[in-house]
């Protein structure tokens, strides 16, 4: 009897350590990239991460970004989770106070690697929740024959009263607008008052505490400033966005605007334009929105471990490197502790770098989609003058709590 029992202790050893060799070896992961692409330097890590895990079968699919993040987080919801996916920071924190991601341990040496702040943008109550994968920073861009014929040397403001009365300037001698101004009903119009907030010292919720700190003067100051600013914008703020704003800039329609590094590119080329740092309210520093898009690793595929031994891999070295570079974006790294230093060397780039140490996180909140359109309204309210800025900034921060 003694020896049948060992027997069987043996076999059932033996059988457990064969089907989990057996589910390890057959490992078939789903990434999903939000953008509609899958980059060669992504599937490069993809193939030698397969190669080098005999079994593991990595999937990858390309989903655009109207439609992407809506379908993770339905699959997540459905019990049947992607493996991993590439998707906007601001969803962390829902996705993970729901339990569908797990919290990332992202090795010391890769920490170290990123800029200041940038874990910012992932992180809720001292977890990390996503690897970043893209980053960007902002700054004013100045179309300098426009200020040369309103009278003014093309030196950037240093702060809001300084760009307000060049814009003031701009538009009173020439009757173009001063400046481009968000006010349509889109995230980049929150992105764009977070830059003026940011650099006003002000904060919309602490992450470490998860407690709101929109009501602030700080933040009254801002949202006022932003709503001024109309008054020597293109008409009807709230019809554009973002985009459409270089495109106005383009048509040298507007003096100034606010864009990330992407915009020299976007640019006509026989326009004559200067880039600055955002100038700084009464109450900060010249500042800038941190924004990151990040990996975020899905709960309840029985592989996490793995998937995040991937990602870790995607989002640094080369493969982060030749991201940052193709996509134009403010370099998420500090890429010259690995020995690059191109293009990032230059006083165009410097103006995007030098900023990260005054910016502040996209911040993070349960219900990002919720959050974004309690922002938007206090600042078209702001601009339609549909209340004053400080009881619009009291009433969005009592309506945040309900979605922090």
């Amino acid at each position: 009897m003694r020896f049948t029992f060992i027997g069987s202790l043996l076999t059932a050893f033996f059988v457990s350590l064969f089907s989990s060799f057996q589910s390890m070896a057959g490992t078939e992961m789903h990434g999903v990239m939000c953008g509609g692409e899958i980059r060669a330097a992504d599937q490069a890590v993809v193939d030698q991460f397969m190669a080098d895990n005999p079994g593991v079968t990595v999937t990858m699919e390309a989903v655009p970004w109207g439609t992407c993040q809506d379908k993770v987080i339905n699959l997540a919801i459905a019990g049947d989770p992607v493996s991993f996916s590439y998707l906007g920071s601001r969803t962390l924190k829902g996705l993970a106070e729901n339990g569908h991601i797990v919290a990332v341990e992202i090795p010391e040496s890769q920490k170290a690697m990123y800029q200041p702040g940038i874990l910012d943008t992932v992180s809720h109550l001292g977890k990390t929740w996503g690897y970043p994968h893209a980053f960007s920073t902002k700054a004013l861009f100045m179309n300098c024959g426009i200020l040369e014929q309103a009278g003014l040397a093309c030196e950037g403001p240093k702060t809001w009263d300084e760009l307000y009365s060049m814009a003031e300037t701009i538009k009173n001698n020439t009757g173009i607008a001063g400046i481009g101004l968000c006010g349509k009903d889109f995230d980049n119009t929150m992105h764009q008052f977070l830059n003026y907030l940011y650099s006003n010292g002000g904060q919309v919720i602490d992450p470490d505490t998860n407690t709101i700190t929109l009501n602030s003067s700080n933040t009254v100051e801002a949202l006022a400033f932003y709503a001024k600013l109309a008054n020597v914008s293109q008409e009807g703020p709230l019809a554009w966005e973002r985009s459409q704003l270089t495109e106005l800039f383009n048509d040298e329609k507007i003096a100034m605007y606010i864009n990330g590094p992407w915009g020299r590119g976007a640019h006509g080329e026989g326009l004559n334009v200067k880039t600055v740092r955002i100038p700084a309210g009464p109450q900060g520093k010249q500042g800038t929105l941190l924004i990151t898009d990040s990996v975020g690793i899905f709960s309840g595929t029985g592989h996490e471990d793995l998937a995040s031994k991937l990602v870790a891999k995607l989002a640094s070295g080369d493969a982060q490197y030749d991201l940052d570079t193709s996509w134009g974006l403010t370099p998420i790294m500090q890429y010259s502790q690995i020995g690059k230093v191109a293009p990032y060397n230059d006083d165009y780039w410097m103006m995007f770098i030098d900023a990260i140490a005054d910016g502040g996180p996209e911040p993070l909140l349960v219900d990002y989609k919720a959050f974004q359109t309690v922002m938007n309204s206090m600042i078209q309210g702001a601009i339609l003058g549909e209340g004053d800025p400080a009881d619009l900034v009291a009433e969005a921060a009592e309506e945040l709590e309900e979605y922090k």
